[in-house]
């Protein structure tokens, strides 16, 4: 089985789907790597690295998808919507896709991988469970990207974060409200406290209060309760219309009191609730800082643009996307062992099995046989159900593989 590795191709896109030190791993496996050249230049692994772990470098990307009958990437076909699509007539039959897809978003792009006869696999489906933890590269990149947002907004801030006293006196600490208590809220609220920073944190969902409180933040409650506050997978849900008013207009004072506010409520699927005004940002102090960690999805900030950073009433507001790519490094090195993890969770006997009893396999397989198959999927996107599957014998460039395909039944 050949696993291959093509250079990212989104735009200012620096990490890379796997780093030389799981090679090995892969290898005594019975998978062989083949790259891209330059595929982990940008995030510090060049290419001689690779090859020392065993690695094969190819110079050309075409010749890397027909090499490999999985291809992992970062970002693919759906996430990526700047140069993706360019790489679909390279896919061929049967061959295997995973990685970042953004399922969630526009179906076009998932019916085209199907259409190529793709098998793919997406990361951000990936249940969160104890068993599916080592391969939940969703919370490693929310990890990453919680971190950064502190240190951008450090940088950006015209304070320091912690106290200080000298013999000119004492300068007050620095001020944090984090709003949406998920994996990068919380990675936000430690890196606030290790810079000193007094941190506040607020989520509609009560059983995080004592996640926040353990980091040495204070958990700010308001009289108003969440209904369903969230769902099977732990993320939060969506409210209606009058929660979030209520929410923010309770959420006012709280909001100016601070230097910055980090915004980190994402709903998966669902345009992000709109948690910061602009009334909210024209009472905080000139200087202050939002960084809003949901501005891909419209934003938590009434005022965010996405993509951008925006100044507004002496308030810089932080749009950045995909803050996780600024530190490569370190953010390959997390994909890739989640990554390896999951590869090594499906090859065995260096065949690829696909078990749909299995739940990480169900939650995750996408496409498969021309077909969107997914069940979550295809009800978020109103497709009609597939309800029976059986089992079908498909051959691949290099093995012959049992593998479950979805039929669809009036049943």
């Amino acid at each position: 089985m050949i696993l291959g590795v093509p250079r990212e191709s989104y735009p200012s896109e620096r990490r890379v789907a796997l780093v030389p030190a799981v090679i090995p791993n892969l290898t005594k496996a019975g998978i062989e790597v083949v790259m891209e050249a330059g595929a982990g230049a940008e995030a510090g692994y060049p290419d001689d690295e690779y090859s020392a772990r065993g690695a094969k470098i190819l110079p050309d990307r075409a010749e890397v998808f027909r090499a490999a009958d999985i291809v992992v990437q970062v970002l693919c076909y759906g996430s990526n919507d700047k140069t993706g699509k360019t790489d679909l007539p390279h896919f061929r039959p049967n061959q295997t896709l995973v990685g970042f897809m953004r399922p969630l978003g526009v179906l076009e792009t998932i019916q085209d991988i199907a259409a190529r006869g793709v098998t793919s696999l997406s990361v951000e489906l990936m249940p969160r469970t104890t068993r599916a933890q080592s391969m939940d590269a969703l919370s490693s990149m929310a990890t990453i990207s919680g971190y950064k947002a502190v240190v951008v907004a450090a940088d950006t801030l015209p304070r320091i974060f912690p106290m200080l006293t000298t013999a000119a006196g004492t300068i007050t600490p620095g001020r944090i409200l984090v709003m949406g208590a998920g994996v990068a809220g919380l990675q936000a609220i430690a890196t606030g406290r290790r810079l000193g920073a007094v941190v506040s944190a607020y989520d509609l969902r009560p059983a995080v209060k004592e996640q926040v409180q353990s980091l040495g933040a204070r958990f700010v409650e308001l009289p108003i309760e969440a209904r369903d506050a969230q769902d099977a997978r732990g993320y939060a849900t969506a409210q209606g219309e009058e929660f979030y008013r209520k929410q923010r207009e309770l959420l006012g004072k709280v909001v100016a009191d601070n230097d910055v506010v980090i915004t980190a409520a994402v709903i998966p699927g669902k345009v992000s609730p709109v948690l910061v005004t602009k009334e909210m940002v024209a009472r905080m102090a000139p200087g202050s800082v939002i960084v809003d960690l949901a501005a891909e999805r419209g934003g938590n900030c009434e005022l965010t643009r996405g993509g951008e950073t925006v100044v507004e009433h002496g308030v810089s507001i932080i749009g950045t996307y995909n803050l996780a790519s600024t530190v490569p490094y370190h953010a390959s090195q997390l994909y890739a062992r989640n990554i390896t993890n999951f590869l090594l969770y499906l090859v065995k006997d260096g065949k690829l099995q696909l078990n749909l009893q299995d739940e990480i396999v169900r939650d995750t397989l996408v496409t498969q046989g021309g077909e969107v198959v997914n069940a979550r999927l295809r009800e978020f996107h109103g497709l009609p159900a597939i309800r029976l599957w059986r089992s079908l014998k498909m051959t691949s460039t290099t093995s012959s593989r049992t593998i479950s395909k979805f039929v669809p039944t009036s049943r």
